[in-house]
């Protein structure tokens, strides 16, 4: 498993977001670049972007910054927000992005996800947002009928990264993760998860580390990391020690 820090722009700035609420944010950083290169000097192995502009917008906001964030880092990022066609992932990808997470687009347009795994395999990832276990699509703000574990089941096989899986009622809260919507999630899909909503603490990347073998791969965390409630060279340490448990 590995810790993912989130760099989440609005409006320009690094900023998090309380339960995904576009007018309750915190600026942490006006300059997002140097805010992933801060993470990367940390030891982070990968980092969590997101145009919380694209997502409501339906359309890329934050191009520009994105790119020049992924040519000032040399570890691997993945890219979500506002992602609703081909050339958009194709551009993004092409710019040195590695992953394109999305989200909104897997529940309105099937066919785009299946075209843009066939092209990049294993460059895709599935972001499902849920609230009370029900879908949330267009930056968290339409909650639709579908059940998050029904949606993953629909993409199996598809040729998938990982699916990442937030519980937004815990999503900048620090309330810690949804556990145990996590781990049925996880135990319903082949796909390998990435969890998303509520880190608080060292505490909650050790309870994590127990769904390893249910298929949960990664860890994102954001606000935890920028108000020092949890430092990322511990929990890169956790769970560096936990893999070389396993090893031997």
């Amino acid at each position: 498993m590995i810790v993912i820090p989130a760099v989440d722009l609005k409006d320009g700035r690094c900023v998090r977001l309380s339960q995904g609420r576009m007018d309750q944010e915190t600026v942490y950083s006006e300059h997002p670049v140097e805010m992933a290169k801060h993470w990367e000097s940390k030891g982070a192995e990968r980092l969590h972007v997101v145009d919380l502009n694209g997502a409501v917008m339906g359309r890329p906001f934050h191009q520009s910054p994105i790119k020049e964030i992924t040519q000032s880092v040399h570890i691997p990022v993945e890219v979500g927000g506002g992602i609703r066609d081909l050339a958009t992932i194709e551009d993004y990808l092409s710019s040195g992005v590695r992953w394109v997470v999305l989200g909104t687009v897997a529940f309105q347009n099937r066919s785009l996800i299946e075209e843009a795994c066939h092209r990049f395999p294993e460059r895709m990832i599935l972001g499902i947002d849920a609230r009370g276990g029900k879908v949330a699509i267009r930056g968290w703000n339409e909650v639709v009928s579908l059940e998050a574990i029904d949606l993953a089941k629909q993409f199996e096989g598809m040729g998938l990264s990982a699916i990442i899986f937030t519980d937004i009622e815990r999503d900048g809260m620090g309330t810690g993760l949804n556990f145990q919507s996590t781990k049925n999630l996880a135990r319903s899909t082949s796909i390998p998860v990435i969890a998303s909503g509520g880190v608080s603490r060292i505490e909650d990347i050790e309870h994590l580390l127990e769904l390893e073998t249910d298929g949960v791969i990664g860890v994102i965390v954001g606000r935890a990391l920028y108000t020092g409630g949890l430092k990322l060279e511990e929990a890169i340490k956790l769970v560096k020690g936990r893999r070389k448990q396993r090893m031997t």
